[in-house]
């Protein structure tokens, strides 16, 4: 997680229409109608002036920002209230200039006024992406885009890249790719375009950032999902991906690139006149951009698939250390690899939900040396930059992270760090009202001296040497890599494999099949199974049941599984005599004392139909439990309050949190074909009436109910009524009926409280409908939090006397603009933590030592303790809870419909359904 997704995610992730009035109700977003308590508690960045009382700002944007100690913030900018559009990427040129772009319009360049110069003065803008055609058939000269639409801009080789997101159309006629911009005549006006390389793809997955080399001779780009990846010249990461999963694959229910295959989301590196292109890392999701260290180290922030949260393959958003030829294990649907798997690289620091757009590093900043060594990652849908620090680890990274800005609303895109040491970011995408901001330490006149590189570790330098190794053949590179195929860090071992795998097999196969190392055993098999030849499978699968299973240690033993696994699924099912044998070496170790090791034990043995391993799988179906040790950066619950669509997808998982490894086990179950009894089919089918009332993400029932159906094929038919019933068939037809309320037609506007006046008193109450007036209610959040005739939320107060004593004025103001008046009883506080960041809730009780807050809306008596040692001070909300523009989405129709079903309290036979039409 993924807005415009400058991540962070799929094109529907945070629904525009809650936003911008001319958008309309995404088409499958109906899980969100349930959200409203942070249409009841959540704005709560917004309900603080959160800087420090030392850099207190006038301005009400600034105002709302959280900054660090001796920080401050310049609002800059409103494009979106010149008519430029909602910005999204930004550069500086070799005079100190910003270039912007426009999600869908064009580019604009900006001299900017210096920190500390009068808040009156304003930057002076350009507009460069516009020119001039005649429109066909007459001789009428109109303006049109003559370059924009970017999510990448980059200055370097005195020339302007441009990353252009876009399917050309009569507006724009150019599509996606990488272009260059020059100036060839020195009146600082560019002149000529090349297009470096058109790519396939477009849209919130599509081609994204541009990014200038450490060492300034070259340009990496970075793409999501949904763009293929051209042909290259050269590959540091083997070119022959495919799915690899034994896992039976089940795709998003929801059509979410169902049709996209590995490896995903990729970064290349670019020569400066894009002659040549090599693959250097792949596997991601949905990153938007990539930063460097000061020793020239690549870091990627990936999105989250929200959709996917409560079910076992969900992956929250995520800092990774793209090392060459790294792979990350994004695959389509539920066939995500574990980050345990060998062939893959972990994370090196979960940060939680999200939607990730800008990745900066701060060595250029004037800022303190910690925030100098720091990544700044942005995420658009919470509005918060993280400050990563990253503690060399091996031969990678740990990291740990804190907030450094926050707000809210404060959907970020881009940020860079200026030729003056300040932070400069942008807010907007999806049109989104978009602002312009500068954030610097002090004066800004500090901190210029050059940050010094930190020395590469032993292991550094080992996986460095490695790496040299990667993309094409080389002699003694066998050789090399060998030994540190059983190296005890994971990052030399990746490093080691991939540099055996770029050279001929030819060289290295009959030395695999002969090791006696039981570590390069199984990491020489991983790479024989992906670029050898099924001719050799049962010799390597003998290879592999020679190693002592049980005198491997736990991460060895998720190896030599993956082995197995790759093999099986690379080479083919094994003969009836190897097949005894494996499910003889793996059976007697399943299952086994680890959740990771019995999905591996669990699915490999499923699809060699061993015997017993259904009977095992389903005993394990009823009595698993999850881990209770997946860390993430930020608390989930930390995060309700701040975003009203994505929060309450939260709020409602943790109210009754989906059994993650009992799903898992459902799924690897659906291929079971042989191996059943009757009882155990009883158990299996019950579970999943019990699965379709737990929460999760949007696509959690279709995920459910694709199993339950693939597992209903493998029954007798005379049985197959009974297991349909009993597995919830009747169930899921009422989870569908009520995700599939009335939803808004519109179209909407951005309704303000003298028009919405004026157009109920056009309208009047005549002939309103109360179905339409009680969906409505639903629709735009409002019973997520309120209560109508003993129904609905209890995060605000219950309306079903608000008719009796309110006006229509009263009423639509309190609705349009919330913050006028603020009640005590449901406003919320906002605690600054001692060890950075915040948390937020409504506060309910405290005593000596604790604040009790409730955070979550769906489980609303549920409290968190925060302890009062930990709290450097509180604030209480001077902004309402409830968001503005809930009505949005609404035309005047609509408009009356609710408002009229407010004033009836709900109440089909209110009085005000009769009134009549004037004639």
């Amino acid at each position: 997680m993924g807005y415009f997704n400058r991540s962070g995610n799929y094109p529907d992730k945070y629904p525009a229409f809650y936003y911008f009035p001319s958008t309309k109700l995404p088409q499958n977003d109906t899980m969100n109608v349930r959200s409203l308590w942070v249409a009841a508690a959540l704005i709560l960045v917004a309900c603080t002036n959160t800087r420090h009382p030392e850099t207190s700002a006038t301005d009400p944007r600034v105002a709302k920002l959280k900054l660090p100690e001796g920080f401050h913030a310049d609002h800059l900018y409103s494009p979106s209230d010149n008519g430029q559009g909602s910005w999204v990427s930004m550069t500086f040129d070799d005079k100190g200039r910003m270039i912007v772009s426009d999600q869908y319009g064009a580019l604009y360049r900006l001299e900017l006024p210096p920190v500390g110069a009068d808040s009156s003065a304003k930057p002076k803008i350009e507009n460069l992406g516009m020119g001039t055609d005649t429109i066909p058939g007459t001789d009428s000269v109109r303006q049109k885009v003559s370059m924009g639409y970017a999510q990448g801009l980059l200055y370097a080789f005195n020339s302007l890249y441009v990353m252009v997101n876009h399917r050309s159309n009569d507006e724009f006629d150019k599509g996606s790719g990488l272009y260059r911009l020059q100036d060839t005549d020195g009146d600082d006006q560019f002149d000529k375009i090349t297009l470096l390389k058109a790519l396939n793809g477009e849209g919130e997955h599509g081609p994204h950032s541009v990014v200038l080399s450490p060492d300034k001779q070259s340009i990496y780009v970075i793409a999501g999902n949904h763009t293929d990846i051209p042909p290259m010249d050269a590959y540091r990461l083997p070119s022959n991906w495919k799915e690899d999963n034994l896992f039976p694959l089940i795709v998003d229910p929801n059509g979410h690139a169902a049709n996209r295959k590995a490896p995903g989301g990729w970064i290349a590196k670019v020569d400066p006149d894009g002659s040549h292109w090599e693959l250097i890392s792949a596997g991601f999701r949905n990153p938007f951009d990539l930063a460097f260290n000061d020793a020239g180290e690549m870091f990627v922030y990936d999105s989250d698939m929200e959709w996917d949260i409560g079910l076992p393959w969900y992956r929250p958003t995520r800092i990774c250390h793209a090392t060459s030829g790294s792979e990350f294990g994004w695959r389509t649907g539920n066939s995500k690899w574990s980050p345990a798997y060998p062939d893959n690289l972990p994370a090196i620091l979960n940060i939680g939900q999200g939607s990730p757009t800008n990745v900066i590093y701060g060595g250029n900043a004037r800022f303190p040396e910690k925030y100098r060594r720091s990544l700044f990652a942005f995420d658009w849908s919470f509005g918060i930059i993280y400050a990563v620090q990253l503690e060399p680890d091996g031969a990678s990274y740990r990291a740990t992270g804190e907030e450094f800005v926050s707000g809210s609303s404060l959907p970020l895109t881009d940020g860079v760090i200026g030729p003056d040491g300040a932070l400069y970011f942008l807010t907007g995408g999806r049109r989104l009202e978009s602002d312009l901001y500068r954030v610097y330490y002090g004066d800004n006149t500090g901190n210029t001296e050059t940050l010094q590189a930190e020395a590469l570790t032993e292991d550094q330098q080992i996986r460095k040497k490695l790496e040299q190794y990667h993309g094409k053949a080389q002699n003694g590179a066998v050789d090399v890599a060998w030994p540190y195929l059983k190296h005890n860090d994971r990052f030399i071992r990746y490093a080691a494999r991939i540099a055996l795998e770029h050279q001929p097999v030819a060289e290295w196969q009959e030395r695999a099949l002969a090791e006696k190392d039981p570590v390069i055993i199984i990491q020489s098999a991983i790479a024989l199974a992906r670029q050898g030849q099924p001719a050799v499978k049962d010799r390597l699968l003998q290879q592999l049941m020679s190693v002592h299973y049980q005198q491997l240690s736990g991460p060895q033993q998720v190896d030599i599984l993956r082995a197995f696994e790759l093999v099986l699924s690379r080479m083919g099912k094994p003969s009836s005599g190897e097949l005894e044998k494996i499910t003889a070496y793996l059976g007697p170790h399943y299952p086994a004392p680890t959740n990771e090791l019995n999905r591996m034990l669990s699915k490999v043995l499923v699809y060699l139909e061993a015997p017993d391993a259904v009977k095992k799988t389903v005993a394990l179906l009823e009595t698993a439990k999850d881990d209770s040790t997946q860390h993430t950066m930020t608390a989930s619950s930390d995060l309700i309050m701040r975003n009203p669509q994505y929060g309450m997808t939260i709020a409602s998982v943790l109210s009754k949190v989906p059994p993650a490894q009992q799903t898992y086990y459902a799924n690897v179950l659906t291929q079971a074909k042989t191996g059943w009894t009757p009882e155990l089919q009883e158990a299996y089918f019950s579970w999943f009436y019990k699965a379709f009332s737990y929460k999760g993400g949007f696509s959690f029932i279709g995920y459910i109910d694709k199993a339950r159906k693939l597992a209903l094929q493998h029954v007798p038919k005379d049985r197959f009524d009974h297991f349909n019933i009993i597995s919830g068939d009747s169930l899921l037809n009422t989870v569908n009926s009520a995700t599939a309320s009335m939803q808004p037609k519109g179209p909407g506007r951005n309704w303000k409280v003298d028009e919405a006046l004026k157009t109920i008193d056009e309208l009047s109450f005549a002939n309103s409908n109360f179905e339409r007036g009680k969906a409505m209610f639903t629709a735009t959040l409002c019973a997520s939090c309120h209560s109508m005739q003993g129904e609905g939320g209890i995060a605000g107060p219950d309306l079903t006397q608000l008719g009796s004593r309110f006006s229509n004025k009263d009423i639509l103001e309190s609705i349009i603009e919330p913050s006028k008046t603020i009640s005590d009883q449901y406003g919320a506080t906002v605690f600054y933590l001692k060890s950075g960041g915040t948390t937020m809730g409504r506060l309910v009780n405290q005593d000596e030592t604790q604040y009790y807050i409730s955070q979550n809306p769906f489980a609303p008596l549920e409290r968190k303790e925060v302890s009062k040692a930990n709290v450097l001070r509180t604030r209480v909300s001077e902004v309402s809870p409830m968001l503005p523009g809930m009505i949005n989405t609404l035309n005047p129709e609509e408009l009356r419909d609710l408002l009229a079903y407010l004033k009836a309290g709900g109440n089909p036979k209110d009085t005000i359904y009769s009134i009549k039409e004037k004639k």
